[in-house]
């Protein structure tokens, strides 16, 4: 399979050693200097295009590999204010969109252990949720979109919250999410509910980014000839 990786960073780096271990090319690299460059053209030499950029440029990013006729898998967050945009334009021009939040099939597991610990612990009004979420200081958005992702999934499953805040919060209808950025942690998320006579925690915790990069490949591996928009949940059968 031919990938066009667009981002080149850290993880860009990770997904190409992974990608070419599993046998497959990268056909094009899109990186600081050629990100207001690369063509269309260029694009269409790939089978999928794996897009982790920046929140800033992730939508053109997106838009032109629609333009190109190239599924797109997209790991860049920061910009959900637009998916739902995105998506209607991905079905309009019949194209192909892959989004996670996040590409581990673990952190895709701790997704669906929220779920369910949101929908038990809904009713029991004595307990309040908070979250946690840490990242290396270079990443650029916060709350991480994995925090948001689990943050939503507790609303929709709890009655209690109705909102999140990015701070702690003294509102019963808020969910605090607490951001901390230190040194080069991967990501840990913890999501807490505390009582006043106990608590009760599910933590997941990222060694390194190897995790999330080997799902962006899987997700390229299996999205190549369809159409339409998907997420992690499709791909495993949630």
């Amino acid at each position: 399979m031919n990938i066009a990786l667009i981002g080149y960073g850290k993880m860009g780096k990770e997904i190409e050693q992974i990608a070419l271990s599993r046998g497959h090319q990268i056909v094009l690299k899109v990186d600081v200097n050629n990100a207001n460059s690369y063509s269309a053209d260029e694009l269409k030499k790939a089978d999928v295009a794996i897009e982790f950029s920046t929140p800033e440029s992730a939508i053109k990013n997106i838009y032109k590999c629609f333009e190109a006729n190239v599924p797109v898998v997209v790991g860049t967050t920061g910009w959900l204010e637009k998916l739902n945009e995105v998506k209607q334009q991905c079905e309009q021009q019949k194209q192909t969109l892959f989004y996670a939040s996040n590409y581990s099939i673990g952190v895709n597991l701790f997704f669906q252990l929220n779920k369910q610990l949101a929908k038990l612990m809904n009713g029991y009004n004595e307990y309040n949720v908070s979250m946690e979420e840490i990242h290396h200081v270079h990443k650029l958005d916060a709350p991480s979109g994995t925090a948001i992702s689990l943050a939503n999934q507790i609303i929709e499953n709890n009655a209690g919250k109705q909102k999140w805040v990015n701070n702690l919060s003294q509102n019963n209808t808020e969910l605090g999410i607490i951001s901390k950025r230190i040194d080069e942690v991967p990501g840990t998320h913890t999501v807490t509910y505390s009582s006043a006579v106990d608590e009760i925690s599910i933590t997941h915790i990222a060694h390194n980014r190897k995790g999330f990069a080997l799902g962006a490949v899987i997700a390229a591996e299996w999205v190549k000839d369809k159409k339409g928009v998907f997420g992690m949940d499709e791909l495993m059968n949630f």
